[in-house]
């Protein structure tokens, strides 16, 4: 067990474990800590606790003292630094007729260097900008082209729910979200409705994911023959949440459709599970078969020796 405390850098960056060094702290604190890239100014969002040593990644850097008066009008020129130098940079991208947008600058705490991030198309040319740079600030200048999902973090504003945008209020780490997560839960495909401000698929796509994909596990596939209690019908449509199937049973006026919950009905063939169990068997049966390589190879390696 080691005593660890958790602090981040940004309102809405990540959590990193530190080594307290003996200090007590509590959520709020304000701290600096040893990165990297030197010391740095951060704030305390979990207080001391005691955690598993197989959950930290070795080895934790750690915290070199409580922020006195002095680290926090140096934390606040850094700000103010940051608001100049982005007016300047402006200028001097319109000066050098640069096709970027600037999104964002951090100045280091202990004035190492000026972050500047940027989004634009392609690569840009940007040597003579960071030499402009270079010689007002005196320190060293960075450049770093970010996606538009990085901007539209930066830049904040509300998602078509009517909310602050999740990016912008509580996620640190953009996860992978895929257009399947919105077929399976019936969303429209159309791009308006399951895109974000940043132009790609919403992050809130990826919440509910999971929920989906154990139901769907339960629920027979449109086209499924199935048994109800009313005559061998074909599944026409499916309420995941709901765990409810809509059945077309054949009768003498034609077709007739009724809901019922799955628990109510027998599964009698389902093509699409089918084709599924399939190619998972087939997998199966070739990962046997390198399995049986492998120890074949090894005795032959034993023999030999």
């Amino acid at each position: 067990m080691k005593n660890i405390i958790g602090i981040r850098f940004k309102k809405l960056g990540k959590i990193y474990f530190f080594n307290p060094k003996g200090l007590k702290v509590k959520k709020g604190d304000k701290v600096i800590v040893e990165t990297s890239q030197g010391e740095e100014f951060a704030e305390v969002l979990i207080p001391n606790r005691y955690v598993e040593d197989d959950k930290i990644v070795a080895p934790l850097k750690t915290v070199l003292r409580m922020a006195t008066d002095k680290d926090i009008k140096r934390f606040e020129e850094c700000r103010r630094i940051e608001i100049e130098a982005f007016k300047i940079c402006q200028k001097k991208i319109k000066e050098h007729k640069l096709d970027m947008t600037l999104t964002e600058i951090e100045c280091k705490f202990d004035n190492s260097k000026i972050l500047f991030y940027f989004t634009a198309v392609g690569r840009i040319d940007f040597r003579d900008l960071v030499r402009d740079l270079a010689a007002i600030y005196k320190t060293r200048i960075e450049l770093r082209q970010i996606g538009v999902r990085d901007e539209v973090k930066r830049i904040g504003g509300n998602g078509v729910c009517g909310r602050e945008l999740c990016c912008c209020s509580f996620l640190s780490d953009f996860e992978t979200v895929s257009i399947k997560m919105a077929k399976e839960q019936n969303i429209s495909l159309n791009p308006s409705k399951i895109s974000g401000n940043c132009g790609r698929l919403m992050c809130c796509l990826k919440y509910e994911n999971e929920v989906y994909e154990e139901k769907l596990n339960r629920l027979p596939n449109v086209g499924a023959i199935v048994k109800t209690e009313d005559g061998e019908g074909e599944v026409d449509n499916i309420e995941i949440l709901k765990e409810r199937i809509r059945v077309k049973i054949k009768n003498e006026d034609g077709f007739t459709y009724k809901k019922y919950d799955v628990k109510d009905v027998k599964i009698i063939k389902d093509a699409a599970k089918e084709q599924l169990n399939e190619e998972e068997i087939e997998n199966r049966r070739e990962l046997e078969e390198l399995e049986k390589l492998e120890q074949e190879d090894k005795r032959n390696a034993s023999s030999e020796v």
